[in-house]
């Protein structure tokens, strides 16, 4: 059973130990040479603008961010940045 780590993205190094795991139980990796801290594949999911422009209704009848994150399947905490930066 070898698993070979990955290399850094930041500096491309292959000086790489495990650093625990993330809160969705993937294993996080970290570099030894920049102390970059990284996931080996990351899942990042992106908001459509139709989205965007379908969270904007229901934020002016002040229904609660909670809801509004878990009826477009998202995260509250990137639902409040996009409110916090929507107002400011």
């Amino acid at each position: 059973m070898s698993s070979t780590l990955p290399s850094c993205p930041n500096c491309g190094s292959s000086h790489i130990v495990k650093n625990g795991k993330i809160h969705n139980g993937k294993q996080n990796h970290k570099c030894k040479d920049c102390w970059r801290q990284f996931v080996a594949d990351p899942q990042n999911k992106t908001i459509a603008e139709t989205t965007k422009h379908l969270i904007d209704k229901p934020l002016l009848e002040k229904i609660p961010l909670a809801g509004i994150a878990r009826v477009v399947e998202g995260s509250e905490v990137w639902l409040q940045q996009y409110v916090n930066a929507k107002y400011a």
